[in-house]
């Protein structure tokens, strides 16, 4: 993740994340898609107990955020959305999120089960070796009787899990990319 784009970069399409106003994901998502604006808005099914019955509710991955891919130039496009308050960064500049971690997102939607989790800056370090996984890094996590990797994105400071077999990963001797500058 960058937090400063060159002049050159200004034309270039990357994913940066949209804070959003609370419980206006699916919203904005509605009108990026009415601006043709490539965007990514991860959910997560959650069981919920109401006094008469469970519901089962889809929910943002990352409560008050998006992903959106587009020129820095172009950002005004996004910025002008209702109840979207701002890029995620510096002020002068938008933090950017690789292509990586976007595809770090997926597959945990797609495969691992993702569930949103505290952000963990620190901890065990972990390479997922085996499986469509394969290559997340993130930190170790055990769960009853699962084992499951929390996936950081420093971004939104934001974390998810995804579960994984206890044969396919393997301890990492340097800290994964994401946590170097933290420590």
């Amino acid at each position: 993740m960058s937090d400063h784009l060159l002049p050159a970069d200004l034309h270039v399409r990357h994913w940066f994340v949209l804070f959003v106003r609370s419980n206006q994901e699916k919203i904005i998502a509605h009108r990026l898609a009415d601006r043709e604006i490539e965007y990514l808005l991860p959910c997560y099914r959650s069981l919920r107990q109401w006094k008469d019955r469970r519901v089962t509710l889809e929910r943002p991955l990352f409560p008050g955020y998006l992903f959106v891919r587009l020129p820095f130039e172009e950002r005004s496009k996004v910025l002008t959305i209702p109840n979207v308050v701002c890029l995620v960064g510096k002020r002068s500049s938008p933090s950017v999120v690789s292509d990586e971690e976007i595809n770090w997102i997926k597959c945990g939607m797609k495969y691992g089960n993702a569930i949103p989790h505290s952000y963990l800056a620190i901890g065990e370090p972990v390479r997922v070796v085996a499986g469509a996984l394969a290559g997340m890094e993130g930190i170790l996590l055990r769960k009853q009787n699962s084992t499951r990797v929390v996936i950081s994105l420093d971004a939104i400071s934001r974390s998810f899990v995804v579960e994984v077999d206890l044969d396919s990963i393997e301890r990492v001797t340097a800290l994964p990319y994401q946590y170097r500058e933290a420590v």
